[in-house]
């Protein structure tokens, strides 16, 4: 199990390298802010050809295998940046690394879980989540701290990454396969796409989707902007300190989504709505203040919003999807995250080359709170519907009891 967290890590670590050497990229290829974004944006491709095409692969492939994919995809990716000359590269290797987070992602969940020894679903889920994000915290820190501080500054992390990701994949060989009964050929293979959401619990599924898309629109933009939003307007050129902001978001993110996990769906959920108003307020403030300490209480605040908003909606969509249509509405959910982590990043560059950067930071300071008051307030309304509807088995009992009163 913990092999396996080890690798669920090493395979999100290469969301956030990127994120420190940005403003590098910048200098050394001649690139715009806004190809900065498109570039960060562009790994949500990757995300959804997984969720579209290749979702349930490991669950007929086997977990092993398809974990073992993921890494050598993402293998590849960390060559194409080692090697990168400008823009082309960047946007191919992030799509790759997009790909291969999407497919590694959904089968090293759910073999965390079935490898955890007392089966304890919940247990299994905060280990994977927690090491999800100790996974995005590592690589922004240690790509910061190379890039600053060794030679080589482009480079010099995809090295010592590569590296990890070899020790990783022989690590995993000794990890026992879960699943038994794997396809043996491609036909027999099924990559039917399966996401909708079933029209009578479509009003309680706002709430989560809102939160999903608000909560990850947060990651995005502490992954993509701050890097600009630090240089630009706090005037720091030190990428260590870029690196230092986003693992104290993902740090805050690991520590909350650990210390929570005894709290209900719905508690967490609207925790993270509410966290979310002063998160981007302080991240605002931040800018305009050009105040460090400002931008790093935001970290934290924005860190735990992200992390509280994510676990509560995703179990209150676990809750309230029938059974036999769980992965369905699973899909969709995750549709709106990936969506919610790279649309208003992309929104804002784009609105960045038209407007001053503060003014669409503003805008999308406001786009992301009014998600968070809706969720909040269609929640409480689910809620109330969800609780005050009867069961199906109650309804039937009723109309038994009904029928023999009127014979």
């Amino acid at each position: 199990m913990w092999l396996a967290t080890l690798a669920i890590a090493a395979l999100y670590a290469g969301s956030t390298i990127l994120t420190p050497l940005y403003p590098l990229y910048r200098t050394a290829f001649g690139i715009s802010q806004l190809t900065v974004t498109i570039v960060y944006a562009v790994y949500v491709v990757g995300n959804l050809t997984v969720l579209f095409l290749f979702g349930r692969l490991s669950d007929q492939l086997g977990r092993r295998g398809v974990t073992l994919a993921a890494l050598g995809l993402t293998l590849v990716s960390a060559i194409v940046f080692l090697l990168a000359g400008g823009s082309a590269a960047l946007l191919t290797g992030r799509a790759i690394n997009g790909f291969a987070a999407g497919l590694g992602a959904g089968a090293l969940t759910a073999w965390i879980a079935e490898l955890e020894p007392q089966k304890n679903r919940a247990r299994a889920a905060v280990i994977a989540s927690a090491g999800n994000l100790a996974g995005l915290a590592v690589g922004g820190a240690v790509a910061g701290l190379l890039a600053q501080y060794f030679p080589n500054p482009l480079r010099a992390v995809f090295v010592l990454y590569i590296a990890a990701l070899i020790i990783t994949t022989v690590l995993l060989l000794r990890v026992d396969e879960t699943v038994q009964r794997k396809a043996h050929a491609i036909a027999k293979l099924d990559l039917r796409p399966r996401i909708g959401v079933p029209a009578d619990i479509r009003f309680q599924f706002v709430a989560p989707a809102c939160m999903a898309f608000a909560a990850f629109a947060i990651g995005g933009f502490f992954a993509a902007l701050i890097p600009g939003l630090i240089t630009r307007e706090i005037h720091l050129s030190n990428v260590a300190v870029v690196g230092g902001i986003v693992t104290l978001f993902f740090v805050a993110a690991s520590l909350a989504a650990t210390l929570s996990c005894a709290v209900t769906s719905w508690t967490a959920m609207f925790w993270g709505a509410g966290c979310v108003f002063p998160a981007v307020a302080l991240l605002i403030a931040a800018e305009l203040r050009r105040s460090m300490t400002l931008l790093m209480v935001a970290a934290a605040v924005g860190g735990a919003a992200m992390a509280l908003s994510y676990r509560g909606s995703l179990q209150v969509v676990n809750e309230i999807a029938p059974q036999e249509k769980r992965a369905e509405v699973v899909s969709g959910y995750l549709m709106m995250c990936y969506l919610g982590n790279s649309l208003p990043v992309l929104g804002v560059g784009l609105l960045a080359t038209l407007l001053m950067p503060a003014t669409a930071h503003g805008i999308f300071a406001i786009v992301v709170a009014a998600l968070a008051a809706t969720a909040i307030l269609t929640g409480m309304a689910g809620r109330k519907r969800q609780a005050g509807a009867p069961s199906r088995s109650t309804a039937q009992a009723t109309y038994r009891r009904a029928r023999s009163f009127r014979d």
